[in-house]
């Protein structure tokens, strides 16, 4: 089976589910609180999904909805209050503002994209505490990103494998 990657594709993927949307996010959620969050090299699960959703549709999930995720993992991570939100606001401010330009590229240079992009909010994480008088973590705080980067075609594949129509037609099926 094979799934439409980016604009020159010439397969068809069905509308998104707004509770397919929801569930991807509460599971990123539940990923993001597991007890592994201060390991280095453990992705933002929750920046990933809302990275992946601003650019495939960035009608539906937008800044909005990143700032209350984000005030979600403040609360969640006992982090300052703000940071997390800030920091995703930011990140779906800019992963709408490139959605289209990044779906006219394969997965790999969309995952230089999205390295980019999470880079970019974890810096602004970084410089809120580091504004607030927190120590510097170490440059191992960005691996995280790196990984997700890494990441980011195989979550691509599984999140599109629900919109892909089927490659043959059956009399139950009519399109």
């Amino acid at each position: 089976m094979s799934v439409q990657f980016d604009n020159r594709s010439q397969r068809i993927l069905r509308p998104v589910k707004p509770g397919f949307i929801a569930v991807t996010i509460l599971v990123a959620l539940v990923l993001n609180m597991l007890p592994w969050r201060n390991i280095a090299g453990i992705p933002d699960w929750v920046a990933l999904a809302l990275v992946f959703w601003c650019v495939r549709e960035p009608r539906r999930i937008g800044i909005g909805l990143a700032w209350l995720l984000g005030i979600v993992m403040d609360a969640a991570n006992s982090a300052l209050f703000g940071q997390h939100a800030l920091a995703y606001s930011a990140l779906a401010f800019a992963s709408i503002a490139l959605s289209r330009r990044m779906l006219w590229f394969p997965l790999w240079p969309q995952a230089v994209h999205v390295l980019v992009l999470l880079l970019a909010s974890q810096l602004l994480m970084l410089a809120v505490r580091l504004f607030t008088g927190a120590a510097f973590p170490g440059f191992l705080y960005f691996a995280g990103s790196v990984i997700a980067a890494a990441l980011w075609p195989l979550v691509t594949i599984v999140l599109l494998i629900p919109q892909t129509l089927p490659d043959s037609m059956d009399e139950n099926r009519p399109i």
